[in-house]
């Protein structure tokens, strides 16, 4: 019997195991399907007319009146299938206030792609018709700007995480953002938006940014691609620049993005570059951005972008937004009249369902509609006192709020202004103001001065004239009221009775427009500068100080008035926790780690473009492209900007050519000092890479952290280089007094190198280099030598984007 029963058991045991085997096999044969096979199974089910409704998006839809939302119709629309205007109306339902959706084929598993704005926080509708009971605000973030000058690309993943989860519990699919166009000239409008005047720190906190949103599983869209630094004319400017400055700066950070974050889509920009559209060059879109660097995900146009729907698809940009039924004809019109190959309609959908196959309403995310706002404000509070950047400081800051009583100037101490206009405005609940920070911190403040101030705005607020910025009237942001002037007697009053003044100075732009190299806007207005001129002078006169607080978007003339105060702290646009954030500056609360990464020039005819920009006007010629655009919200003209600066951008032009600034690039001020010692490289026999270390200590009496700045200096050879680059950055932990961190960098051929347009190479050319390490680019306190024996050649690309025409170009030479 034992026998028996072994037997039995063994029999037992073989036949389990041929039948987990089977299923096994049954399993292996029946493949799990791959998301390619997936998308090319959709496809396959596809019609014409459904692909071509796919790459168009379902029309703009802003909740405008009807007379406005009549403008971005065509008769077109009407002669649409009733099963899509039935699908349209539904899917707008999704998300009040998103910025387009795509189309949605529920029978095919297609799902509609929400995508919303924008940069400093998801912008969407906070009140809703019918829904009495709930409100969606949104947090206000700080702006690109001030998050460049953190320098922090951890902080900055947090805060990408942040705001990722609001676009997450919303419902949205894709975030218009980041933007990351270079800042080559102070004057662009929506500077605010973007990181730096270098495209290193715009790549790496970029990237940064882009991989904090996208790790709630939700997208991100990387714009402008490319050379869009200017909003003149922005719907047909034609930027003419070289193919070394594109690839060495316009492109280098959307390179960094790309490559360190893979962001799910990229947004092509208004301008020509060359004389074509981005949106309709196969060169940017294709030959760079996909084959060049890898890009997978799918390219959407700027709302309104481009000329011709047919040079658009071909081009590799995937998705018009925000679509009309126009252009929808107009593919279907062309692959049946054998004009367009469906080959590339198939291509550029399966780029978009690669995409919807991640997205959380594909998936069925079960969206809350309640983010932890509050979570999101304590980010955004942190985050916006890293960025702000201590200017002057004489030995007034950081103060006690056993001070005593504080006298508040300036509008906009008491009306801060989170962030700039346009579709990179948010509508938030609350902006805590400087008057409210410096309450919540436990403060006096002058009432009847605040009680002058509330008056004053309230009743200035009335005049201003929004049409001057039609598009913020349209989506949003706050316009600064002018000045109110302060008489000597009326400081000399406050001066008796207030132990410390903060004066505040604010300006605002954004989307449609650029600033102007004018008293109240670049510099300063004469009653500005008497505020700041009458107030400092009254608190002298009683022993007591005075501090300016900036409150800006962009980059104004300092050096005519920034030795009057006592301090001076450039505090951005922080977001809706503003004056907390600036309250934690101003005591010491937060010990400002900040440094600009944008210089700030003596006088706006110091900046290398001030003779080129925004453009200038193409007399004589015509420009079809309002015809065939179907869609603008700007009128075009023939314009055209020449980057004659080329290569030489911000400090790599300052330096290069000794020309004074207020502020370099890379400064910014702490309550305490750091010395930077024990500089190491692996080696001086560069061959292609080596590490660079530095010992950081505090040599003063606070904690604090610092930002340590890597440059390096290459000779001439066949190429011109500036003066010194930046090649590597860190910040330091929180250092106590006495502590040291060594700070450690890798720099590889690729970062040292220089772009050949005869060869479509990056080279590294021989002779000596020299690392340089530093608090900014003029403050270096550190430098050790390298020898590159031969040339190194660090990557060939392909040859796209030349100019049709020479360029006559700065040079050193």
């Amino acid at each position: 019997m034992r026998d028996l029963s072994l037997k039995i058991k063994n029999l037992a045991l073989i036949l389990l195991a041929v039948f987990a085997t089977g299923v096994f096999v049954q399993c292996t044969s029946e493949k799990v399907q791959s998301d390619d096979e997936k998308v090319q199974e959709i496809i396959s089910q596809m019609t014409l007319e459904q692909k071509a409704q796919l790459v168009i998006g379902t029309g703009m839809h802003m909740g405008l009146p009807d007379s406005l939302e009549a403008m971005f119709r065509s008769p077109a629309d009407d002669e649409m299938s009733e099963e899509y205007k039935t699908m349209v109306d539904r899917i707008r339902t999704y998300l009040p206030g998103a910025a387009g959706f795509t189309a949605e084929y529920p029978e095919l598993g297609i799902s509609s792609q929400v995508l919303s704005d924008g940069p400093a926080g998801l912008r969407i509708t906070p009140i809703r018709e019918g829904d009495t009971e709930n409100t969606y605000y949104c947090t206000a973030f700080p702006i690109g700007t001030l998050l460049a000058s953190t320098w922090d690309t951890d902080l900055v993943y947090q805060v990408g995480q942040a705001m990722g989860n609001e676009v997450l519990e919303y419902g949205s699919d894709v975030l218009l953002a980041p933007a990351l166009n270079i800042q080559r000239d102070p004057l662009c409008g929506r500077n605010f938006e973007y990181y730096s005047e270098d495209p290193l720190v715009a790549g790496k906190i970029a990237a940064a940014m882009v991989n904090g949103i996208q790790s709630n599983g939700v997208g991100t869209s990387i714009k402008h691609f490319a050379a869009n630094n200017s909003e003149t004319n922005r719907m047909s400017v034609n930027t003419i620049v070289s193919e070394r400055a594109l690839r060495e700066i316009y492109l280098k950070g959307f390179e960094i993005t790309v490559k360190e974050s893979q962001p799910w889509t990229v947004m092509s920009s208004y301008n020509k570059i060359n004389g074509t559209y981005t949106s309709e060059s196969e060169d940017l879109l294709t030959k760079i951005l996909r084959n060049d660097w890898g890009f997978e995900g799918y390219v959407v146009t700027d709302w309104g972008g481009g000329s011709d729907v047919i040079a658009q698809m071909v081009a590799g940009n995937d998705l018009l937004m925000p679509g009309q039924a126009t252009s929808i004809m107009a593919i279907i019109d062309a692959v049946n009249d054998g004009t367009l190959d469906e080959a590339i309609i198939d291509r550029n959908v399966a780029n978009m369902l690669g995409i919807m196959l991640k997205s959380p309403r594909y998936n069925g995310y079960e969206f809350s509609n309640n983010p932890d706002l509050a979570a999101h404000a304590a980010v955004t509070r942190e985050a916006a006192a890293a960025g702000m950047v201590l200017l002057e400081n004489k030995d007034v800051l950081p103060i006690s709020t056993e001070l005593g009583k504080v006298a508040a100037f300036g509008n906009t101490s008491y009306d801060f202004i989170a962030g700039g206009t346009g579709s990179g405005d948010v509508n938030e609940k609350y902006t805590v103001s400087l008057i409210e920070g410096l309450t919540n911190a436990g403060f006096e403040t002058d009432s009847e001065l605040t009680s002058i101030y509330e008056k004053y705005i309230e009743q200035e607020s009335l005049k201003v004239d929004m049409s001057a910025n039609p598009i913020a009237a349209i989506m949003g942001g706050k316009i600064p009221v002018t000045e109110m002037s302060v008489s000597k007697a009326t400081a000399s009053k406050m001066a008796q009775s207030a132990d410390v003044a903060l004066i505040t100075i604010g300006r605002n732009s954004g989307e449609g427009a650029d600033r102007e190299p004018i008293e109240g806007d670049f510099y300063l207005t004469s009653t500005e500068k008497q505020l700041i001129q009458f107030v400092t002078e009254a608190f002298h006169a009683v022993g007591k100080k005075a501090i300016v607080v900036l409150n800006i978007g962009g980059v104004v003339e300092t050096a005519s008035w920034s030795n009057i105060p006592d301090a001076v702290l450039l505090a951005w646009q922080p977001g809706l926790e503003a004056g907390n954030s600036v309250v934690d500056i101003l005591t010491g609360k937060t010990n400002p780690s900040g440094k600009i990464a944008i210089s700030f020039p003596l006088s706006y005819t110091d900046v290398p473009s001030s003779n080129t920009f925004p453009g200038y006007a193409i007399e004589g010629e015509t420009d079809d492209a309002a015809d065939l655009s179907g869609f603008s919200m700007m009128s075009r003209a023939p314009f055209e900007v020449v980057y004659d600066d080329d290569i030489y951008v911000g400090y790599r032009y300052y330096n290069t050519f000794d020309v004074p600034v207020s502020y370099e690039f890379g400064y910014g001020l702490s309550y305490t000092n750091f010395e930077y010692s024990n500089l190491q490289l692996s080696t001086t026999s560069f061959d292609g890479s080596m590490t660079a270390t530095v010992d950081i200590t505090n040599a003063g009496s606070v904690a604090g952290r610092e930002v340590v700045q890597v440059y390096v200096s290459a000779p001439d050879g066949k190429l011109e280089k500036p003066e010194e680059e930046l090649t590597a950055f860190g910040k330091t932990k929180k250092l106590n007094p006495g502590e040291t961190e060594t700070l450690s960098f890798t720099i590889s051929a690729e970062d040292i190198a220089s772009f050949e347009e005869k060869t479509s190479s990056w080279i590294v050319e021989p002779g000596t280099y020299t690392l340089k390490v530093g608090a900014s680019s003029l403050k270096i306190n550190t430098t050790s030598n390298f020898e590159v024996a031969s040339e190194i050649e660090a990557g060939k690309v392909t040859k796209a984007l030349t100019p049709n025409r020479e360029i006559e170009k700065l040079s050193k030479k």
